[in-house]
């Protein structure tokens, strides 16, 4: 079996609480070095900069991007130039044009590239995808809530230009939904709302219309507390699908058909593998372009302060 020499840039919580145990987890992988100005993990080599690591490191083969997408796109452009697969923390990028670019740089220097969409991997949308395939959408009701101290404490990049606001986790959704709906859809309307003094959104209403005559309802916010709401329900001619959990549940007309553990990075680290095996791109914006239309779309309305 041929193991991957791979290093992880940008040592932050997702960095810690994912990356390193599905690399740890997986046999095709060996954790060679890390980079961060300001972090490091026990007992691996890291380097203060990327372009430190690709000087001294020529034999790693492999590269996570984990830092803030604002700064993505430079350190992926350098990483595929040195020959190095690369693998892009969601999202992908803090804009659509940077990763197509990142796209064609890949394929002209023969690199796997995987623009990741973890949600996507959760045990329930491969069964739900199957489900929903031979079946005529009605409409579709996404809430994704969750509480932004509790997942992205002092990070203050979300609420900066490109670092996206309750779309951060509202992209996870999207992902979900461009995976499993059997037909396309597009944005018609969104509301933005912006806390006072701050860049990015905390809260979205969407509406999409799909093809066949189908909407998608979208409503995201950041700032619930408790029990927290990731649920995709998809109402069909043969009965109402339900995705609980950020889609580790399943539920077919109120029963619970199966319940899946934490297998999303797991699952990632899996695809990059054979991505790297074959050389090959797996890079699908659509989610990323929802976002973009989103905010070209969007109605902002202004909220109260919100501070951490």
């Amino acid at each position: 079996m041929t193991v991957t020499d791979i290093a992880i840039v940008g040592v932050g919580k997702i960095a810690r609480d994912q990356h390193v145990p599905a690399i740890s987890g997986n046999t095709s992988f060996r954790l060679a070095a890390t980079v961060s100005a300001h972090s490091c993990l026990d007992g691996i080599e890291n380097f203060p900069t990327l372009d430190q690591l690709l000087a001294a490191r020529a034999d790693i083969a492999a590269l996570a991007l984990c830092m803030p997408p604002q700064a993505r796109y430079e350190a992926a452009a350098k990483a595929i130039a040195a020959g190095r697969h690369v693998l892009l923390e969601k999202p992908p990028g803090a804009t659509i044009a940077e990763v197509e670019a990142l796209v064609r740089m890949a394929e002209a220097r023969n690199v796997a590239l995987f623009a990741t969409w973890h949600s996507r991997f959760a045990g329930a949308v491969e069964p739900a995808r199957l489900w929903l395939r031979d079946k005529r959408v009605r409409h579709v009701s996404v809430v994704w809530k969750e509480d932004v101290r509790r997942w992205h404490p002092g990070q203050a990049w979300i609420w900066q230009p490109g670092g996206l606001g309750v779309f951060d986790p509202g992209i996870n959704a999207l992902s979900i939904v461009t995976r499993i709906l059997p037909a396309p859809f597009h944005l018609v309307s969104s509301t933005l709302e912006f806390p006072d003094g701050r860049e990015a959104p905390i809260a979205a209403k969407l509406r999409f219309a799909g093809k066949g005559g189908f909407a998608v309802e979208a409503d995201f916010d950041w700032r619930q507390t408790g029990p927290q709401t990731w649920d995709i329900e998809v109402e069909t001619d043969a009965g109402t699908l339900l995705l609980k959990s950020g889609g580790a549940e399943m539920h077919i007309d109120g029963r619970e058909t199966q319940q899946w553990g934490d297998v999303e990075y797991s699952a990632i680290y899996r695809r990059f593998a054979e991505l790297i095996a074959t050389r090959s791109i797996d890079a699908d914006l659509s989610p990323l372009t929802h976002v973009a239309d989103a905010f070209m779309l969007g109605r902002r309305v202004t909220g109260e302060a919100f501070e951490e």
